[in-house]
């Protein structure tokens, strides 16, 4: 193992439960992880090697899920993250969900339904592109997007929305966990300034110019308010069975490093075995010989 992985250590990142947040305390970036280009391919390779395994194994236990949810600002590299984090697995025991602004038809349902519909069956593992998160985020900063949702007045104009939803999303992760679903939050925690580089990036390269818009600047105008509102979900919702980890994600190689490796702990802390098979060991050695013998 590389000397440098010794201090790939996620745990210093992780939101106690019940611990006050302030975003602007938290780094977005730490000393790199790695030496050079090569030292990270090798520490991602190595990780992507013990995914691999242990999704295997996952798959293969059958008994438990596990929902991995990344919420960020604009540019944070969720989108990347997911694709060099996930390299190795299995498409089979993976599946990738997106949310976006809500249908007229899961706006006639309560904020968590369509991303109940969207849970990690046993065996398998979950991967949410922003979440129900949103509904105490954007929505938040936005309020206008809830005044425009079908819901009684009694709820929209209740001083206390955000705690509600708050509970809400505590409730039904331990729900989800009493019943087989791991689930750990990753909040990509990325400076402004970065987040001002990479804008000019993608609109100076135009294989990246579709990833972005004119809306996204206007999003980058309620940057403060974004923060106030990511300091309260943090704060609020990380608990014991359901952490957050605020990752610094300036650094793109770092942050996929330090997230592999909160899954790779999170699945290896999980009492998952391969099944018995169905032969004892005296007929599947009768067995092979038979197939050795086949002309």
């Amino acid at each position: 193992m590389p000397k440098s992985d010794q201090n790939c250590d996620p745990s210093r990142f992780r939101i106690a439960e019940g611990t006050p947040v302030d975003l602007a305390k938290l780094p977005t970036n730490v000393s790199e992880l790695f030496r050079d280009k090569s030292e990270y391919e090798e520490l991602l390779e190595d990780r992507t090697k013990r995914l691999r395994h242990l999704q295997t194994l996952l798959y293969a236990d059958n008994s438990t899920a596990l929902l991995v949810i990344f919420q960020a600002m604009d540019a944070a590299g969720k989108d990347g993250a997911i694709k060099h984090v996930m390299s190795g697995v299995n498409p089979q025991g993976c599946q990738v969900f997106s949310f976006k602004a809500p249908s007229s038809e899961e706006l006639d349902h309560d904020f968590l339904w369509r991303a109940a519909r969207c849970l990690p069956e046993r065996g398998r593992i979950g991967l949410f592109n922003r979440s129900y998160y949103e509904e105490a985020l954007v929505v938040r900063v936005h309020r206008g997007i809830l005044e425009n949702q079908p819901l009684p007045e009694s709820i929209r104009s209740a001083p206390d929305i955000w705690e509600q939803r708050f509970r809400s999303m505590r409730d039904f992760e331990a729900h989800l966990t009493r019943n087989g679903t791991r689930i750990v939050k990753f909040f990509l925690h990325m400076s402004k300034e970065e987040q001002r580089e990479r804008f000019i990036a993608r609109i100076d390269d135009p294989e990246k110019q579709w990833k972005f818009s004119a809306g996204d600047v206007r999003e980058r105008g309620h940057w403060e308010e974004y923060q106030s509102a990511y300091a309260e979900v943090l704060a609020a919702t990380s608990t014991t069975d359901a952490p957050w980890y605020a990752i610094p994600a300036d650094s793109k190689k770092n942050a996929r490093l330090l997230m592999s490796e909160v899954l790779i702990r999170t699945l290896e802390a999980l009492p998952l075995k391969f099944p018995a098979g169905s032969e004892t060991p005296e007929s599947l050695a009768a067995l092979r010989q038979q197939l050795l013998a086949e002309e």
